[in-house]
């Protein structure tokens, strides 16, 4: 695919999706990581279902600190590993003995937070604080390369790309755009091409 075809694409992308956002509900930093933490291997809308009886609980890092594992997970086993419970405590923890209780805005600092990798970072970082990012999840990796606006294997690849595409100010809505597509048209098995604004551009389709 051509340069002037990924910017026809990615401004198709824009059009259709104006009202892209993060759709994990929450209203500061460390509701946003938390939040992170347990949608990965799980719905946006699951973790939506538990997070307010959590942050109810454990409304700052500093009380989440001090949370047993178990009661924890108690509460949010339904958003899959335990491993998930014992990963946001230990980053409680260093949140509070490291960084005065206060998520940091960085991603050296976050992706040293146990639990959290580079794309919970990006998320973050965009979402909570605002900070020009491109997080790449499942479905962005997915849409990204089907389309054909990048040709990577891995998910470290498809960002170095993706950001040498986008216009910085543009990264966050962008990952937005690509997820809102993947989870509404072009989903995993069964992408919707006929229904699909991209279809006259995008590689797969055409195949």
């Amino acid at each position: 695919m051509t340069k002037a075809k990924k910017e026809e694409a990615l401004r198709i992308l824009e059009e259709t999706y104006p009202e892209a956002k993060a759709e994990l509900v929450f209203s500061n930093p460390y509701e946003m990581l938390v939040a992170t933490i347990l949608s990965a291997q799980c719905t946006d809308k699951q973790v939506n279902k538990v997070t307010p009886a959590v942050f109810e609980r454990y409304p700052d890092p500093v009380s989440m600190a001090a949370a047993k594992e178990e009661d924890l997970y108690q509460m949010v086993k339904s958003c899959g590993f335990k491993s998930k419970a014992r990963n946001i405590i230990a980053a409680c923890r260093k949140i509070r003995d490291e960084h005065d209780g206060k998520v940091p805005d960085n991603m050296e600092a976050l992706t040293a937070l146990p639990g959290v990798g580079r794309k919970t970072a990006n998320v973050v970082l965009y979402n909570a604080f605002g900070i020009p990012a491109f997080a790449v999840d499942t479905h962005v990796f997915r849409v990204s390369n089907r389309i054909g606006l990048c040709k990577a294997e891995t998910v470290e690849e498809t960002e170095r790309q993706m950001t040498k595409l986008i216009p910085r100010g543009k990264w966050g809505n962008a990952h937005h755009w690509l997820i809102w597509h993947g989870r509404r048209v072009c989903k995993a098995q069964r992408p919707l091409c006929e229904e699909c604004s991209l279809k006259g551009i995008c590689e797969s389709a055409r195949k």
